[in-house]
């Protein structure tokens, strides 16, 4: 039997945007303790860090920590965990601009799988989004054709699974707890930061200093400079993706996805201030074309619900 939510896009909208605001800051310290650590052991540190935290909101009463539908929960936190390994992995590669930008085809995503899986009706407004959104990503991204980068793909595979992690979550993990969801995902991060470290301690590889060796890093003993950075990760990445998830639970994925633009000002902003990167006219051009198309999408997912209300 499938679930009938109740819909509140105001508060789905400012959880969103709260969201969003955590995340554009807390993610800019990925290339900080990149220079020391490993994406695994990032991910499994990060994650026993989140544990209390997450059973804390769970005694606070803000939802309990078991699934109602076990085998749903898992297959989102297996697509989430694939996302957010894309993307953080991204970060240590590529100014944060331009890892949201790869991130930010997921409303795209949404719509497409919407109209191709589950056969809804894509108008010409919506087309438009679409193609709007794609020459943002080309242009935040720059792509060389003569020079390809495989590098450039991993963002944009984490915007492929992340949006199905939300289609997900709103057509068959809305009644879940938001607690419960959230120590799925960060128990999936866990194992697969377990799994990483393991094996790329087992058989090293030739790994580069500084960020460029992220993604095949080991286990590193002294990791302590990079301590305090994991831990404002944990800090923060429990409460965004707390309000994340809530935010999916609450309103239309294709609604709410629009907020999810708001990281784009807010992770630039500070990587600007914080840390000196800067991103070109062109960069601008295309972040404002990725948040117009999701403005887009969203305008046409408000008036298509209202029009089904009215009928």
């Amino acid at each position: 039997m499938q679930d009938h939510p109740t819909t509140s896009p105001v508060l789905a909208s400012g959880l969103m945007v709260g969201a969003m605001a955590v995340i554009g800051v807390i993610d800019n310290v990925v290339v900080l303790l990149a220079e020391t650590v490993g994406l695994w052991q990032f991910h499994l540190t990060r994650a026993l860090l989140m544990f209390p935290l997450i059973v804390g909101l769970s005694v606070l009463g803000l939802g309990g920590l078991r699934p109602r539908r076990w085998g749903a929960v898992i297959l989102r936190s297996l697509l989430i965990t694939t996302a957010m390994l894309c993307y953080f992995a991204s970060l240590s590669m590529m100014p944060i601009a331009e890892a949201l930008a790869g991130l930010f085809t997921s409303p795209i995503f949404v719509l497409l799988i919407s109209a191709l899986a589950l056969k809804q009706t894509i108008g010409p407004w919506r087309i438009l989004a679409v193609l709007m959104g794609f020459t943002g990503i080309l242009l935040v991204l720059q792509p060389n054709p003569t020079d390809f980068d495989a590098r450039t793909l991993l963002p944009v595979a984490a915007g492929f699974f992340y949006a199905l992690s939300s289609i997900l979550t709103r057509s068959m993990c809305s009644e879940e707890s938001t607690v419960a969801m959230l120590a799925a995902m960060v128990t999936t991060l866990a194992i697969a930061g377990a799994i990483g470290v393991i094996a790329f301690t087992v058989v090293p590889v030739e790994t580069p200093d500084g960020p460029d060796g992220f993604v095949t890093r080991g286990w590193v003993w002294a990791f302590g400079p990079a301590m305090l950075w994991i831990g404002i990760q944990a800090v923060g990445s429990t409460i965004a993706v707390y309000m994340l998830i809530k935010a999916y639970q609450v309103g239309e994925p294709s609604y709410v996805a629009v907020f999810e633009y708001s990281v784009m000002i807010f992770g630039p902003l500070f990587a600007f201030v914080a840390l000196g990167q800067t991103i070109g006219a062109l960069q601008v051009s295309g972040i404002v074309l990725i948040a117009a198309a999701g403005a887009l999408l969203g305008w046409r997912a408000r008036r298509s619900s209202s029009l089904q209300k009215v009928a």
